[in-house]
């Protein structure tokens, strides 16, 4: 079988800048795992169109990263705003290689005590939001017969997890939506990939926890990792809650050519604790 078009001839050696030269968007990187991932893209050599609600956010890590970030104000919600920003971007900073879709929000509520409001939500930013970048970002990479593609989605996508249901159904379409996505270009070049981290120490996870202060801080932390039969919740295998950088590496994997054989993937970082059920 002759190899894919699309595919360098031999495997390129690691050398530390796997992006270099190469355009990535990342949405919700303001803050968490975010900016972690734009962290992580910088540091292979990308350049980065850090996008997120709260302009103050990206502005001030655009400061902090210089002149291979740019900063732009982004609600994942409104498909004509993504349109117009993707437009912009490739006409002013050139084509982009790579789109990672990490903008998302939590509601957190027994399910039938969740309102129309924060159901719709919900799906508005963690699944329509990745429709939106999708249908603007792989419609130009397939032109182009290259690019990569990946949702930071969660493993409460594949696990039942109590006290989330609109999270858990929302990043479930989001995770099926990145692989039908994944199959219909494969052919032109562009690999559509999923991550889903588990506990990450976040403001989204800090957010969950009751109380305040260190030692609640700890003693939550540690519900967490030893698990919670009450709750129908495994603890974490390996003993510890992820750092948003555990999940950036992974991305950055999965959008660089040493993945280049990788597509429709969904990538659990989560210490094992879903024991991939």
């Amino acid at each position: 079988m002759s190899p894919h078009p699309h595919a360098p001839s031999q495997p390129s050696p690691h050398t530390g800048q796997d992006l270099a030269g190469r355009l990535a968007l990342v949405t919700g990187a303001g803050r968490g795992i975010g900016e972690a991932v734009v962290v992580a893209l910088l540091a292979q050599g990308a350049r980065v169109l850090a996008t997120d609600r709260d302009a103050d956010d990206v502005a001030a890590l655009a400061r902090r990263h210089g002149a291979e970030v740019t900063d732009r104000q982004l609600d994942v919600t409104d498909a004509a705003a993504v349109e117009a920003l993707v437009a912009e971007a490739e006409e002013t900073l050139g084509p982009l290689d790579i789109a990672v879709n990490v903008a998302g929000i939590m509601r957190s509520s027994q399910a039938v005590e969740l309102t129309d409001e924060d159901w719709a939500t919900t799906f508005a930013v963690n699944t329509n939001g990745v429709f939106h970048v999708a249908r603007s970002t792989v419609r130009r990479m397939a032109e182009r017969g290259r690019g990569s593609f990946v949702t930071v989605a969660s493993n409460a996508a594949g696990i039942p997890r109590a006290g989330m249901a609109a999270y858990a159904a929302s990043k479930a379409a989001a995770v099926m939506f990145t692989k039908c996505l994944g199959l219909e270009v494969a052919a032109r070049g562009v690999r559509c990939n999923t991550v889903c981290p588990g506990s990450t120490l976040t403001d989204m996870q800090r957010a969950l926890w009751a109380g305040s202060g260190p030692e609640a801080e700890e003693a939550a932390a540690r519900r967490v990792v030893e698990g919670d039969l009450a709750a129908h919740r495994t603890g974490i295998p390996l003993g510890r809650i992820a750092d948003p950088a555990d999940i950036a590496d992974a991305v950055a994997f999965l959008v660089s050519d040493r993945a280049r054989h990788i597509t429709l993937h969904d990538l659990y970082v989560d210490g094992g604790a879903t024991l991939r059920a």
